[in-house]
């Protein structure tokens, strides 16, 4: 009886044993496991072209230990807040949002790079009727799916992708909330504007991408000129800037655009007309600002001013070196050239100088000689022929 009591508390504690081993590989297999529609290796969950709707399906299984999640080329269309906090790269791209709510990666604190690139961040979805002139404008100038509180939360953050999101602008304050970051792209985007306090913030930044927007390269892009002509001063890169209005600067880059043709600017523009000050623009897309209002020049620094300065009289020393390198060389050929003729004219009047000379010579030594001698004839012995002085003896 008391073996029988033995064997069934032995067979219990086996079951016991068993069913608690089947629950940790559960519960190990759901937290180190893969998402069936994905493929993970090396700390990176990759889920790009598999027809994601949402992040059900792979939240389950997602190893939250992972680095790198990529899920690209998808149908997602919203995104809720998740506790990735080991998550350092995230790819969203190739996907259909068009809103982000504010915070929605707060939970993503080890987030270093961030790709929302190709989607529809700049115009949240018109519903009703859009042949409606008032719904085309409201689309237009009503709110975008970025708000400036959605990267709030990414301290760690480095490289941000927004290209190709038929963005209109920037609002103000969006990227306050990452200092750190180093690389931005904007390109291909339908920006005609930039605001330069948008990016004070970005002390760190040392490349930003702006290709592929219809900028209006009038006074409100000014401001923002003088910003990038600093980033590129410290070693930073910015690709082409190119205007499309107005029409005689279309197409040229607008760091090749003279300082001075923005020298009538007012320093304050209308601050429901620039980028960033305001929820919307202020006037229609492709229209360019009036002279009237351009008034001041705006201040300039005295480090600027100071080096335009060094420019000028840089510039006039080496042309007054030039003028006399010149000059120079001109006198030098002309006195060449006089040299030349000289000697060319000593060769051709040389020999018949010194017939002339020897001639002379030979005729008052004969007449030194012959007052020598008593009777007026050259001494004896002297039966040669003097020359230039000398007696030449026949033997």
């Amino acid at each position: 009886m008391r073996n029988h009591n033995q064997t069934g508390h032995s067979s219990l504690d086996g079951v016991a044993l068993f069913s608690m081993g089947l629950v940790l590989l559960e519960v190990l297999g759901s937290v180190y496991s893969c998402p069936r529609v994905c493929i993970c290796y090396a700390n990176t969950t990759d889920c790009t072209a598999v027809g994601l709707l949402t992040l059900t399906p792979i939240l389950a299984l997602f190893d939250q230990n992972s680095l790198i999640l990529l899920l690209s080329h998808n149908n997602l269309s919203s995104l809720a807040m998740f506790n990735f906090s080991h998550l350092e790269l995230l790819d969203l791209s190739q996907n259909h949002f068009s809103t982000l709510q504010p915070g929605v990666f707060s939970g993503m604190t080890s987030l270093c790079w961030l790709n929302l690139s190709a989607n529809n961040l700049g115009m949240q979805p018109v519903t009703s009727d859009t042949n409606s002139s008032m719904q085309v404008r409201q689309a237009m100038n009503g709110n975008q799916g970025l708000t400036k509180d959605v990267f709030k939360g990414l301290w760690q953050l480095q490289g941000l992708d927004l290209s190709c999101n038929s963005l209109l602008w920037l609002p103000k304050g969006l990227l306050d909330a990452v200092p750190r970051l180093t690389w931005l792209s904007l390109a291909s985007n339908r920006m005609a504007t930039l605001d330069r306090v948008t990016f004070e913030p970005l002390v760190g930044l040392r490349q930003l991408q702006v290709e592929g927007n219809p900028w209006e390269c009038d006074c409100r892009l000014r401001d923002f000129k003088h910003w990038m002509e600093w980033l590129v001063h410290r070693d930073g890169h910015v690709d082409a800037m190119r205007c499309s209005l107005p029409g005689d600067l279309e197409g040229r880059d607008i760091r090749s655009v003279p300082t001075e043709m923005f020298s009538m600017c007012s320093e304050k523009v209308d601050n429901e007309g620039t980028s960033g000050h305001g929820n919307r623009p202020s006037r229609p897309l492709g229209r360019v600002s009036s002279n009237e209002e351009c008034i001041h020049q705006r201040y300039r620094p005295v480090r600027m001013r100071r080096a335009h300065g060094t420019q000028i009289v840089a510039g006039v020393i080496c042309g007054t070196v030039c003028v006399l390198m010149v000059v120079a060389a001109i006198y030098g050929c002309v006195h060449a050239s006089i040299m030349a003729r000289y000697q060319r004219e000593m060769k051709i009047r040389g020999p018949s100088l010194m017939a002339e000379s020897g001639t002379k010579t030979d005729l008052e030594d004969r007449h030194m000689l012959a007052s020598d001698s008593p009777d007026g004839t050259p001494p004896e012995g002297t039966s040669g022929s003097i020359v230039h002085g000398y007696c030449i003896s026949s033997f």
